[in-house]
């Protein structure tokens, strides 16, 4: 959602988060089986759980804009002297403690308001059966109550209620494969070099843009960012790099070497499958320049020409069971653990990727949008990644390139934030030739392949190709218009987005759907995700009558603009940590930690019908002409990304192959129709008072 110029309430700020506890998503692919101002959004950018707008979310200034000063021999955090820092506590946790804690809603508002979202979705009968449970669940004294006591015990002892049970149940405990499922990927604009020397020289430069965002982190000197007006929380940013997923029997875990005596120094480069250790800093704590990089990267690169080596990384692109079991499996070498620390204790990856065969320009930017979440398959680029890794940077020789990055420490605003930072730094003149002092080769990380181990691989493979074939991704550059358009007519351009999502879903299905659109949290300390929920009472009013002749154009503009306004105030209700999805949640979850029954109401079919989002969507502002994608969180859904940009529009549209039911360039067909078809309605109608 976008708090625009036009408008005052902020919105949503976007975040990859895979929105779905593993408990809900569990029920939904079950049920599906069966039956500174900030310049972004409020939306929160995520897997299931990824808007954003445009209210202005990043104060982060462009490289290009800051004094040179703050970049010369700046010295990462780890790296400083203690006596340099001194006692005093940083501005960083300075700014975090002044951040006000989570609230938890009140229960009678979250049950009335439950009742209203369940009404477009779900038939009389079911919604008069709900309102029965939900009547007996809030009576005074009752369970509901009982539970509510128990989450506002919680809120009372935690810095943030929800935060640790959101990373457990969304995230670290959700068992299906990291890659479609949970990472998201981003699309970055076609860079025009064409053969290694280009190839390694943007990735010298963006390694470089890398560093110097790290340095703004370390130091604490990068800017608070601020949602209508209120400081946000900035502690994603220090978990984004150098961290790592863990793989676990039954919960992962996340190690951060960015704090403490031994901070990372090295990055990861992949080449042909092939891993290195490359230290980024000089002896005196500076970073390594663009031509230092490059000339270790060509060291890497002609060290690793081999193509035949076993895929490693493949292993990480499987079922989080699998994948724990062969992680301990490989562990067991000396030589293979010290080469998967040093790979997870980087500050991230860079992936020098193989082109890819030749596609039509009409394709180009979805194959690019595959690439960038699973690599392709075994036979191409997948074994070219580690996927656990929190960021991977993606530079392949063609021109494309990109990022994926593992959803569980962070947003995407974060992750945007530094993307945006990155692309302008790599537009920066090399001021400098640096003097070439000789660096020591780069150290290639070695793993000894037992019958075993090859086994492991060879499976995963298999698995992966499965996704791969699985996997039907549309990026849909719509050029008619863009955010300029909405705003010209006082309509929010994330309300008017999601508004033409469920004018395309309807005409396809002749139904409404749960429909999934993240918010932030981030007004409150460590906060994460809520839902906004697109679908309402008054956005299937509208879709129904756009097509009905009994409605005068007047009626349909009018229910059009009333269907945005209650966008928007669920878009604030849902910032201000007034959603009822989380609360929801957190009811279920505390009825398990209290070791009680589960409440009818969680049992309720509606209750699987409501989370059950086969409308996944994020909007995710970028300064950038990028795009972000991520997979349906249902087998029947679709994962729906875009980046309004001020004359056209960025989408990317996931859907499975396996299911008969979806295709993502039918919705994209669908989608563009609606779009058009909203304006034309508008232009051929007077603004009138709601």
């Amino acid at each position: 959602m976008a708090a625009d110029a036009t408008l005052t309430t902020p919105v949503l700020s976007w975040g990859l988060c895979l929105a779905l506890s593993p408990l809900i998503r569990a029920v939904m692919w079950e049920f599906a089986n069966k039956v500174t101002p900030c310049r972004g959004s409020t939306l929160s950018g995520g897997r299931g759980d990824r808007p954003r707008e445009r209210f202005t979310i990043f104060s982060v200034p462009p490289a290009m804009d800051r004094k040179p000063k703050q970049t010369e021999k700046a010295r990462p955090y780890g790296l400083l002297k203690p006596t340099a820092l001194g006692k005093i506590p940083g501005r960083f946790q300075l700014h975090q403690e002044a951040l006000p804690h989570l609230p938890v809603p009140p229960l009678q508002q979250t049950l009335d308001r439950y009742l209203l979202a369940l009404q477009p979705i779900i038939s009389e009968e079911e919604l008069n059966h709900t309102q029965e449970l939900v009547a007996e669940f809030r009576k005074p004294g009752g369970v509901g109550e009982r539970l509510q006591k128990g989450l506002e015990r919680r809120a009372k002892k935690t810095e943030n209620w929800l935060s640790d049970w959101w990373l457990k149940t969304a995230y670290l405990e959700y068992r299906l494969p990291v890659v479609v499922h949970s990472s998201p990927g981003v699309v970055l604009p076609k860079q025009d070099f064409l053969d290694r020397q280009g190839q390694l020289r943007f990735a010298a430069k963006l390694i470089e843009g890398i560093l110097d965002f790290k340095t703004m982190i370390d130091n604490e000197t990068l800017p608070v960012e601020y949602m209508g007006g209120k400081p946000l929380c900035m502690n994603q940013y220090y978990q984004i790099l150098s961290s790592c997923r863990i793989p676990g029997p039954k919960r992962d875990s996340i190690v951060n070497y960015a704090k403490g005596k031994k901070q990372s120094r090295h990055i990861t480069v992949v080449h042909n499958f092939q891993f290195f250790e490359l230290d980024v800093y000089n002896s005196d704590g500076s970073p390594l320049t663009t031509d230092q990089l490059f000339t270790q990267l060509e060291k890497i690169w002609n060290t690793s020409l081999q193509t035949n080596k076993e895929p490693i990384g493949i292993l990480t692109t499987n079922h989080r069971n699998s994948w724990a079991k062969a992680y301990n499996n490989l562990l067991k070498d000396k030589t293979n653990k010290e080469s998967v620390r040093t790979i997870e204790k980087s500050i991230c990856t860079v992936c020098l990727d193989a082109p890819m065969p030749r596609v039509s320009e009409d394709i180009y930017k979805s194959r690019v949008a595959a690439q960038m979440l699973h690599g392709g398959g075994s036979r191409w680029n997948s074994g070219n990644r580690w996927f656990d890794k929190t960021l991977q940077f993606i530079i392949a020789e063609d021109g494309s390139c990109g990022l994926v990055y593992e959803h569980a420490p962070s947003e995407g605003p974060p992750i945007v934030a530094l993307l945006d930072h990155i692309v302008e730094y790599t537009k920066k003149p090399e001021l400098v030739r640096s003097p070439m002092i000789p660096l020591p080769m780069p150290k290639k990380l070695r793993f000894n392949i037992t019958p075993e181990i090859k086994n492991d691989i060879e499976k995963a493979k298999q698995n992966l190709n499965i996704m791969v074939d699985d996997l039907d991704v549309k990026v849909m550059v719509f050029h008619q218009f863009g955010k300029t358009f909405p705003k010209s007519e006082k309509i929010s351009p994330d309300a008017f987005i999601q508004l033409a999502l469920q004018l395309a879903y309807y005409r396809m299905y002749g139904h409404a759907c749960a429909t999934y659109e993240s918010a932030s949290l981030r007004m409150f300390r460590l906060g994460r995700t809520d839902t906004i929920r697109s679908t309402s009472v008054d956005s299937l009013k509208f879709v129904q009558s756009m097509d009905s002749p009994d409605k005068s154009d007047q009626e349909k503009a009018d229910l059009l603009r009333r269907a945005t306004q209650a966008h928007r105030e669920y878009t604030d209700m849902a910032i201000r940590g007034n959603a009822i999805d989380r609360h929801l949640l957190g009811l279920k979850l505390q009825a398990i930690e209290d070791l009680v029954s589960m409440p009818e109401l969680f049992m309720d079919t509606a209750y699987a019908v409501a989370t059950h989002f086969n409308l996944s969507t994020s909007q995710v502002p970028a300064k950038t002409d990028c795009v972000m994608c991520f997979g349906p969180v249902v087998p029947d859904g679709y994962g729906i990304c875009y980046n309004p940009m001020d004359e056209h529009i960025n989408f990317a549209i996931s859907a499975f192959n396996s299911c008969a039911e979806t295709n993502a360039a039918r919705m994209a067909h669908y989608l563009e129709k609606a779009l058009l078809d909203m304006r034309i309605l508008l232009q051929s109608t007077p603004k009138s008072k709601l």
